[in-house]
């Protein structure tokens, strides 16, 4: 029985189809514009007077033809997945409005559910999760300067009032008078505790836990509560989270890999990739900066996966002590080394000395 693409008539089918499983077996090159593309390019179909077959990419530019930039038909699988990641992240970083899912896929040229599925796959968020926490950041970088919420608004790139409303608490933590304010009139409340680790805080706002802290006393505890929080009110929070300190005190001795209370995680749109590809890191596990800038679709940014990591809030739950360096060894660690080389000790099962 023949290939399904031995002739010339079945592999005009799958370009029709815009099969991608044609893809590793030829490319089709059009004579009048002098490029050659994958037989799942998104482009617009050519006339097939004016299509020639070749077994690969090396073949079409051996007789002259030139590399589509949308199918890229001339690089290998995953350096052209982590291109059209990468390009998709510009367009929404530079785009000032939204972008529908079919126009970010016919960007990169590939289908709409295709891209999707590689787009969470690369940055732990959907196309559509990545845009709103971009516009969010874009609203806190224009409140911190200081300008009126409704011009925030419109820097940030909300349609309307009313579908900012819709999403401010989420994306802010807090109203945007609040967060203009630094956190004024905004009340948290917060408990503190020992475990295996040491002294822990556990903060929790009106939206769930916004931060987890570990120290060697109650006072340094309180310190770093409000040096995060400068103009909240802060109160202990026994009768809101009292209940729940067992399990929390449970959660952060053993190797559980999700949090049993509500998280509240405020930062940059790429902070939160960088917090989402943490936690898909499980229990037992390590990852370099490089494997985390990879997974969130910037490769050069192992500097910036740093600093997010660096910025974390939520020990434990937001895992930052599963990073070390490219070499295995124990990078820096906000809470201490000792206590992460503790928490990687305890989750590989190794005893502690």
């Amino acid at each position: 029985m023949l290939p399904d693409y031995a002739t010339d008539e079945r592999r005009w089918l799958a370009v029709e189809r815009r099969d991608s499983a044609a893809d590793q077996h030829f490319v089709f090159a059009v004579k009048t514009t002098g490029i050659f593309c994958r037989p799942s390019c998104r482009a617009r179909h050519p006339l097939r007077q004016n299509v020639i077959f070749y077994p690969d990419a090396r073949a079409a530019q051996a007789a002259g033809f030139r590399p589509c930039k949308r199918c890229q038909p001339d690089r290998a699988p995953e350096a052209r997945r982590q291109a059209q990641i990468a390009l998709a992240c510009r367009l929404l970083e530079e785009s000032e409005t939204p972008l529908s899912l079919a126009a970010l896929a016919d960007r990169v040229a590939v289908s709409p559910w295709h891209f999707h599925r590689l787009f969470k796959q690369a940055t732990g968020m959907t196309p559509k999760a990545w845009q709103q926490a971009r516009r969010a950041a874009r609203l806190r970088g224009a409140l911190q300067q200081g300008e009126t919420v409704t011009d925030a608004l419109l820097t940030a790139g909300y349609p309307s009032a009313g579908s900012y409303y819709r999403q401010a608490d989420r994306a802010l933590g807090m109203t945007a008078r609040q967060y203009r304010g630094r956190g004024a009139s905004l009340t948290i409340q917060f408990v503190i505790g020992r475990c295996q680790l040491g002294g822990f805080l556990v903060a929790c706002g009106e939206r769930g836990v916004c931060a987890i802290l570990l120290g060697d006393d109650a006072q340094s505890l309180i310190g770093q509560l409000e040096s995060l929080f400068p103009q909240a009110r802060l109160e202990p929070g026994e009768h809101v989270l009292g209940e729940h300190i067992a399990r929390i005190v449970g959660f952060l001795e053993s190797r559980e890999s999700a949090f049993p209370l509500p998280l509240d995680l405020q930062g940059t749109a790429f902070q939160q990739r960088v917090w989402q590809a943490l936690q898909t890191i499980p229990p037992g596990k390590t990852a370099s900066y490089q494997d985390i800038a990879r997974l969130v679709g910037n490769p050069a940014a192992v500097r910036a996966v740093a600093g997010a990591c660096a910025a974390n809030k939520l020990a434990v739950a937001i895992p930052c002590h599963r990073i070390v360096r490219q070499d295995g060894s124990l990078s820096g660690y906000r809470w201490g080394v000792e206590r992460k080389r503790k928490l990687l000790a305890r989750e590989q099962g190794e005893e502690e000395g």
